[in-house]
């Protein structure tokens, strides 16, 4: 798939602070639960809390150290059920005290007490429309796929394109609107993981106060941008080094004199795995040409087996390689890549002459380099 994504689940966003206490009073009308989860950023780690649910009501207490979206949910993330909407709701999480009134489902919540949280919900509200469209277009694609219908997946990967420049301009316009807010570093996020465009991107970061600019969050998106410029079109690939499966190391510069398709990856991913078919083919079509493919997997520590049996199961004859360090993957983070299955085309003096090439853009260009 070209522009369905598995994303880096950030939770904390904008701005580090000293540990504070937040209070969160909330209530259930004409809906009932037993609990009511918490899940939420503590000094950058992943922190899940529950509380019981009595007689239509609950009350979280606890530290922030790291204002950002926060998730209420009515069950167990860890329970491996996928999670929809009508089950929970994202906040903005700060400290002080903030109510939110549940009315029917998780999808019709009300905050008072939080400016920052009725910024929130405007956001959502302005966003909402797109992700149901989103979510209807994954439905469709993964239906076309099962079927093997090559051209209407063709043509659901275009139309989700322009739903993902569409979806931006909500992002890009609540960044310009609000420029002294902390929710602007989060709108551009949401930006950057569909589109990291540094020339769109770069004068809306511009554009905050410096104050947002100068937080934490606000210096690691500008790395970031700093990033994007580097592996722009045009750019020399970045070096590196990495174990393949045997644990052998392998560089980048080693494949100079092909073409090499850089593709990130991991055994978890769906759309990855998904993608994986239209590879094996291009790479059994080109690979006696003179084409490569390098494949850096972001799975865990303790996934190495998952890793290696999705190699197999998929049928990728490839050189492979990763540090398991999840999102973490050193070569992840040297080429900015926060959402995968993302790639890079590489020409045989080293630059980047693609990024993101799937499906039937991957072929099309292959054949341009290889068959003309």
């Amino acid at each position: 798939m070209k522009k369905f994504f598995c994303f880096f689940f950030q939770l904390a966003v904008p701005m580090a602070l000293f540990a504070q206490t937040f209070t969160i009073h909330g209530t259930l009308r004409n809906m009932t639960a037993g609990e009511i989860y918490l899940l939420y950023a503590k000094d950058g780690q992943r922190t899940l809390d529950s509380v019981s649910v009595t007689d239509g009501a609950y009350v979280f207490h606890g530290e922030v150290s790291d204002e950002g979206p926060a998730y209420l949910l009515d069950r167990s993330p860890n329970q491996g059920i996928p999670l929809h909407e009508p089950h929970f709701a994202q906040i903005y999480l700060t400290p002080g005290v903030l109510t939110v009134a549940h009315t029917d489902s998780f999808s019709n919540t009300a905050f008072t007490g939080s400016e920052l949280n009725t910024q929130f919900k405007g956001l959502q509200d302005a966003e909402k429309p797109y992700s149901q469209r989103e979510a209807d277009l994954v439905t469709r694609y993964q239906a076309a796929h099962a079927a093997g219908d090559t051209a209407a997946m063709a043509a659901l990967e275009k139309e989700n394109e322009q739903l993902r420049a569409e979806t931006n301009t909500v992002y890009g316009a609540f960044a310009r609107q609000h420029p002294a807010s902390p929710l602007a570093l989060y709108a551009l996020g949401q930006y950057a993981s569909r589109d990291m465009d540094p020339d769109k991107l770069q004068p809306i970061f511009d554009g905050l106060n410096a104050s947002i600019k100068g937080s934490r969050q606000g210096k690691a998106f500008g790395e970031r941008l700093d990033i994007a410029a580097k592996t722009a079109v045009g750019k020399p690939a970045p070096d590196f080094t990495q174990n393949d499966t045997a644990g052998n190391p392998v560089t980048l510069s080693s494949f100079k004199g092909k073409y090499v398709l850089l593709d990130f990856w991991a055994s978890w991913c769906r759309p990855c795995r998904m993608e994986n078919p239209n590879l094996v083919g291009v790479y059994a079509q080109y690979h006696p040409k003179g084409f490569a493919i390098l494949s850096v997997s972001l799975d865990r520590s303790g996934d190495r087996d998952k890793w290696l049996a999705a190699i197999q199961m998929d049928h990728l004859s490839w050189t492979q390689v990763s540090d398991l360090q999840f999102w973490n993957n050193a070569v992840a983070k040297q080429y900015g890549v926060n959402a995968i299955p993302q790639n890079f085309l590489i020409d045989p003096q080293g630059r980047i002459i693609g990024k993101n090439l799937r499906g039937e853009e991957l072929e099309k260009r292959l054949a341009g380099i290889f068959l003309n």
